[in-house]
């Protein structure tokens, strides 16, 4: 293994979730995190996730090149501690559950899955 390998921190620093309506996918996920959005109306029109300085961030993205859907890479977004709330508020924001709370193996906190308002297949994690 690299010297630059095994001095990285995080296997992911960034993540995009495409969507074809921006207003909608942002409207869904401030209502399922329970948290207001960062939104930017530039070249690429985005919303960005709350996240600390030093953690991972990502952002809803309309991009012709991407197309939200089910088959594409699985992100978990971090609902530390309030995994049950967040999966209350799926279904009245839009959106479907797939897979209800489940525990990780190795007690490594609970995961669930979701299908959002775009039809992308979500994951939530919490410790």
């Amino acid at each position: 293994m690299s010297e630059q390998t095994t001095s990285r921190q995080h296997a992911i620093n960034w993540f995009e979730i495409p969507c074809e309506d921006l207003d909608r996918a942002t409207a869904f996920y401030e209502t399922v995190l329970g948290a207001p959005m960062q939104r930017i109306n530039d070249e690429t029109p985005m919303s960005f996730f709350a996240s600390e300085i030093t953690g991972t961030g990502g952002t809803l993205v309309k991009r012709s090149f991407q197309k939200p859907g089910r088959g594409g890479t699985m992100v978990y977004l971090n609902c530390d501690g309030e995994l049950d709330t967040v999966l209350a508020r799926v279904s009245r924001a839009g959106g479907l559950v797939l897979m209800p709370k489940t525990p990780v193996p190795g007690g490594h906190g609970h995961f669930a899955c979701l299908r959002d308002s775009e039809g992308n297949h979500i994951g939530l994690h919490s410790h």
